[in-house]
């Protein structure tokens, strides 16, 4: 005879809970590696190319690294770095990866000319040979938190006298999860014989953080930086420096304890006369005039399985025979969906902020969709996240006062999935809720988005993202929407207050 029993295992210890992961003033969206051509004016056709890698490690960023190495066929391009840190592990692995490969490595910044990484369907580029232009300068970047240690696996490694390489006590964060268990028995002679134990069902049981670094976890950093030959003294720094601090290194310090191996910057890989050498590095490659966007360019963060596709801005709009509703670019812009969201940095765990994202065309049906989500939030006054390419005019009016009506804020961003998406046929979201990261670069708010942007009672634009606005043809219809919220600005990328009666000042918002 066999039997089913269901049990609990109260707060069992998940395989993650232990995984160390370094606190950033700001996590940021996730680690995209592009291949970047120098844009120096003279360079053609012979110019250098590196791997940018800006953004915050996460235990999925090493898959992306590998993705990057193998499209570039074994071509050794140096790797300019700008990150806040993130997870230990997955910078352990990267450093090894890079020691493993034989890459340089600087901290650096990437100024992109033309075509940007979060940009979709860009032609800027196009016959030019690269997909990706722009100059690499030291001026502000960082390399913090976990970042040094994925620094370390550079054959040469530069940081120079204007970028910052800081370090700090490791941050360990253990999860509890609670396992439902399904175990099959058979009954032999009066006693139990277990057949199979499986899981059914997990739960978060909460978290909690120690900052204090263990002895298996020091001698495991002790033995890496050994490994890449970095002095211990690094080690001795993040023991002495609060989980909440950060230590920025000196450059003669970085030299002494070999984390650097000399003092130049990222110049020394990546500026233009470096080409004209004989022999010329690996990074220089010689393009002819009018070639083919070259795909090993096409490494960037969009093989994320959790990045949603973005849409792009509208065109203007074609008129409707009774309604105005303007054109979505290409006509293939999903119309707007709205579900909330729990931020998934892990730092802020268990207690993460909560919004509303909001993406897609708008629509008659955009008002009647909104207050059904509000409906079914109570009370709660999440804000609004909004990316939008604009569409139908008095649906963009009546979400707006709906939104006006229950006093939210409303910010231009798009939400970066993590795991679960909306719009998957087979996802969903535990509780209703799903997870992700608010990302400005990218997000726009076009056409007749503003309208319903104008009903937040804090309104906010980041420098990153894009807020356009063209003739909608219902001048009569929108002046009233002006008389009804005259008092609140609008946060633009400039950092100008813009009033709705069209006057500005320069204090910021």
């Amino acid at each position: 005879m066999s039997l089913l029993a269901m049990g609990h295992a109260a707060f069992a210890a998940d395989a993650k809970k232990s995984t160390p992961e370094k606190s950033a003033p700001d996590f940021g969206p996730t680690m995209r590696f592009v291949v970047v051509r120098s844009s120096a004016p003279g360079c053609e056709p012979t110019c250098p190319e590196w791997i940018s890698a800006e953004g915050s490690i996460e235990a999925g960023t090493p898959a992306l690294f590998k993705r990057a190495l193998k499209a570039l066929g074994g071509r050794k391009l140096p790797i300019v770095v700008d990150s806040p840190g993130g997870n230990v592990e997955a910078a352990l692995t990267l450093g090894r990866l890079i020691r493993k490969n034989k890459l340089d490595i600087a901290v650096g910044k990437t100024g992109f000319v033309g075509c940007l990484p979060d940009m979709k369907n860009c032609k800027e580029n196009d016959g030019k040979g690269a997909r990706y232009f722009g100059d690499a300068y030291a001026n502000g970047a960082i390399c913090n938190s976990a970042c040094p240690l994925m620094f370390s696996g550079g054959i040469r490694r530069v940081v120079g006298e204007w970028a910052f390489l800081g370090v700090h006590q490791i941050t360990t964060t253990y999860i509890r999860t609670k396992l439902l268990y399904r175990t099959t028995y058979r009954m032999v002679k009066g006693k139990k014989k277990i057949l199979s134990t499986r899981i059914v069902s997990r739960r978060d049981a909460g978290s909690y953080k120690t900052y204090e670094m263990n002895k298996p976890l020091e001698r495991r950093l002790s033995a890496y930086l050994k490994e890449m030959g970095i002095d211990k003294g690094v080690l001795d720094i993040m023991k002495a420096t609060p989980a909440s601090d950060i230590r920025q290194i000196k450059p003669g310090d970085m030299l002494a304890m070999k984390l650097v191996t000399s003092l130049e910057s990222v110049d020394i890989l990546t500026e233009a006369a470096i080409c004209r050498r004989s022999p010329a590095p690996a990074n220089c490659k010689e393009i002819p005039a009018n070639a083919k966007p070259a795909e090993v360019a096409a490494i960037d963060a969009k093989a994320r399985p959790s990045q949603p596709a973005q849409v792009p801005l509208s065109q203007p709009a074609k008129a409707a025979p009774t309604q105005p509703v303007e054109a979505a670019p290409g006509n293939g812009a999903p119309e707007m969906r709205f579900v909330v969201v729990r931020g998934s940095n892990p730092l802020c765990n268990p207690n993460c902020p909560e919004w509303i994202s909001a993406e897609g065309a708008i629509t008659a049906d955009t008002p009647e969709k909104l207050r059904q989500l509000l409906d079914s939030v109570g009370d709660r006054r999440l804000p609004i996240v909004i990316n939008s390419p604009g569409g139908d005019v008095l649906g963009a009016l009546a979400a707006g006062r709906l939104i006006r009506e229950r006093k939210l804020d409303v910010a231009v961003a798009r939400t970066d999935f993590i795991g679960c998406e909306p719009r998957q046929a087979d996802c969903t979201a535990e509780d209703g809720v799903y997870n992700g990261l608010t990302v400005d670069a990218g997000g726009g708010c076009g056409s007749a988005c503003p309208i319903m942007l104008a009903g937040g009672v804090k309104r906010l634009v980041g420098p990153r993202a894009q807020l356009s606005v063209h003739s909608v043809g219902q001048s009569k219809r929108s002046r009233p929407i002006s008389r009804t919220w005259p008092s609140a600005p609008v946060c633009l990328p400039q950092f100008s207050c813009i009033q709705s009666n069209g006057s500005s000042n320069s204090t910021g918002c």
